[in-house]
């Protein structure tokens, strides 16, 4: 169960940080052509870098705590954290039409809480 653990926690941390090193450094206009990021021609440069910096925060803490031993409570508590991230990119694709990163936005759901649930 620890490894099935590490390897959701992994597998999200990566999803988080190529998101938000995409979301912080991309240009917006360039994220608004890109599939899945039609929902960026509608939102601001400042809220777009937000959330990228957020996903590089999120993709430390879902790893870093644990593997260094630092304080590990907080992988869980990032992985609650990821669940109203996921929630709010659901219904942004699903207002924008973009309904096939839906699906992934689930998966990505449904592993932050196997790993909310695991670790704590």
């Amino acid at each position: 169960m620890n490894l099935a653990l590490w390897i959701a926690a992994g597998v999200l941390a990566v999803v988080a940080l190529f998101g938000g090193i995409t979301k912080t450094f991309v240009p917006r206009e360039k994220l608004a052509q890109a599939p899945g990021g039609g929902w960026t021609a509608h939102a601001t440069n400042g809220f777009v870098k937000t959330l990228g910096i957020l996903e590089i925060l999120a993709a430390a803490g879902l790893i870093l705590p644990a593997a260094l031993d630092i304080a590990p409570v907080l992988v869980p508590v990032t992985a609650i954290c990821w669940v109203p991230l996921m929630i709010g990119a659901i219904v942004t694709h699903l207002r924008s039409g973009e309904a096939k990163v839906v699906m992934l936005n689930v998966v990505y759901l449904a592993v932050a809480v196997f790993v909310a649930v695991g670790r704590f």
